[in-house]
């Protein structure tokens, strides 16, 4: 083959490279670092860019929000309780800085294990610290967002990253102090249970109360209605008799008067009395009845 052929071979080939080694593409979810011979000299927006074939390279960062997850950090509670809670944070890198990213870190995953990761095990267990155990149980949407607010406080300087949220997921609590929190529910119900008996019966000897007064009550007014009768009876009576004694006598002094006008009246009384039978035995010198003989 000649060399001159071999030649143009050679020249088209890097040729051709060095087209296709002059464009790139990012992705919507990424931006890019463009690197002049290992150093940092700009960043690359979505979509079709060109570079230097060789000289230049572009090194792609993800933009998109990704979730990491810290399982069983162990933490104290203010009563000393241990506990393993699991938190999870969402992020992304900052489209901005990831130029000061990839010079400082070199990948995402990086800057999260090297910045996040100890403020995060730093503030959570500071933040749970300030909590009784039954507290962070009874306030645990609190607590979460005070875990929140300490971690984006503490990393709102490196604006790197970007803190979009923080998940208290789980807090697990050594199985004794489990223990003793399920018997302390079972004593609290028990005595719930006593009270409500308690008041129930209190209810039931205030039914039996009113009860007894309104017997009572009904007694008394019907023990009252009854006096209430005697005693009109009895004024009735004594006014009966009252009426009865005063016409009694209003004949008798009646007939006092008719007496003392007429002393016929007497032999008047005796004959409409009389049943017109002479008597069968006479009294030795007595007189017929009602007759008279001069």
């Amino acid at each position: 083959m000649p060399r001159g052929i071999i030649a143009a071979a050679i020249i088209g080939l890097v040729a051709l490279a060095a087209i296709l080694g002059s464009w790139y593409t990012v992705d919507q979810t990424e931006r890019g670092v463009l690197l002049r011979n290992g150093a940092v000299v700009g960043t690359a927006q979505p979509g079709l860019g060109f570079k230097i074939p060789v000289i230049d390279s572009v090194e792609k960062i993800s933009v998109r929000t990704t979730t990491y997850t810290w399982d069983k950090m162990n933490s104290y509670s203010y009563d000393q309780q241990p506990a393993d809670l699991k938190i999870s944070v969402t992020l992304r890198a900052s489209p901005d800085k990831v130029a000061d990213l990839y010079a400082k870190f070199g990948r995402l995953d990086t800057a999260v294990n090297q910045v996040v990761n100890p403020v995060v095990n730093q503030q959570v267990k500071v933040v749970f610290g300030r909590y009784t155990a039954v507290k962070a149980i009874q306030e645990r949407g609190a607590l979460n967002s005070a875990i929140k607010d300490a971690i984006t406080e503490t990393l709102k300087y490196d604006s790197m990253i970007i803190i979009e949220s923080v998940q208290l997921e789980n807090i697990d609590f050594s199985a004794n102090y489990l223990h003793s929190i399920e018997q302390r529910m079972l004593a609290e119900v028990e005595v719930q249970k006593l009270q409500q008996n308690a008041e129930r019966e209190k209810v039931q000897a205030q039914i039996t109360v009113t009860q007894a007064n309104a017997k009572a009550n009904a007694v008394r007014a019907e023990a009252q209605a009854n006096a209430d009768a005697t005693r009109l009876n009895g004024e009735a009576k004594a006014s009966n008799i009252k009426i009865t004694g005063e016409a009694e006598a209003a004949a008798i002094e009646a007939r006092a008067k008719a007496l003392g006008t007429n002393p016929n009246l007497v032999t008047l009384v005796q004959a409409e009395r009389w049943n017109g039978v002479l008597p069968t035995t006479m009294v030795p010198g007595s007189a017929v009845p009602f007759v008279s003989v001069k």
